[in-house]
């Protein structure tokens, strides 16, 4: 059975914005069971991954912020937003002035959600589902957004962006505390309260840091 992810997307979520960024517009879920079941049972039950990419998490709407209000940190720069998700950080890096972007995503339906937004913000964003960890540093600034919340995906993803800082990339993780976000090796650059939805999260609001990733 063959599902085209851009079709998926579409018919499943609406187009909302974050509640931090509503400069930006995505395609969201508006509930979040209907959009699990609608995953499981079009897909053979359990086919594809989890649908992430159909909700602003409280750290990809944190960086989302930071960059359009500091428009310096990426304008004229290459960045790349790991485990972009629906694309909110790449979409906000390319409105603050990044050139190019590339939001990496290895979920297929993910990257057509991706598209979907940046067609839908006018903005130019190329997408890649290659697992880009342990690529080199080719990137003069790279993002992630709540990528700290599983132990195996910390554990791999940390040492690589250390990894890029050391060789010059600006490295910008956004992160409402999750359990695996490393203890040591972080500034602060900024601190938010991002309204959230206690379909995904155990409150209604989450104070989210956007740190910079030192080397080792």
């Amino acid at each position: 059975m063959t599902v085209d992810p851009a079709i998926f997307v579409r018919r499943n979520t609406a187009v909302g914005a974050p509640p931090l960024v509503p400069e930006i517009r995505l395609h969201l879920a508006s509930e979040v069971t209907p959009l699990w079941q609608a995953t499981e049972e079009t897909l053979a039950r359990g086919a594809v991954p989890p649908p992430f990419w159909a909700f602003a998490w409280a750290g990809g709407q944190a960086l989302a912020r930071y960059l359009l209000d500091h428009p310096q940190t990426v304008a004229g720069r290459s960045v790349l937003d790991f485990g972009s998700g629906s694309g909110l950080v790449a979409l906000a890096a390319a409105k603050a002035g990044a050139r190019p972007v590339l939001a990496a995503e290895i979920d297929p339906f993910a990257a057509a959600a991706i598209a979907g937004n940046a067609a839908l913000n006018k903005v130019l964003v190329e997408v890649t589902t290659v697992d880009l960890v342990d690529a080199g540093p080719a990137w003069e600034v790279v993002t992630a957004g709540d990528v700290c919340y599983e132990r195996a995906m910390a554990e791999r993803l940390v040492p690589w962006l250390r990894a890029l800082a050391a060789h010059g990339s600006l490295v910008l993780l956004g992160d409402p505390g999750r359990a695996y976000l490393p203890a040591w090796g972080l500034v602060e650059r900024a601190r938010y309260l991002v309204p959230t939805s206690r379909e995904i999260e155990d409150r209604d609001t989450r104070e989210t840091v956007v740190w910079q990733v030192l080397p080792d």
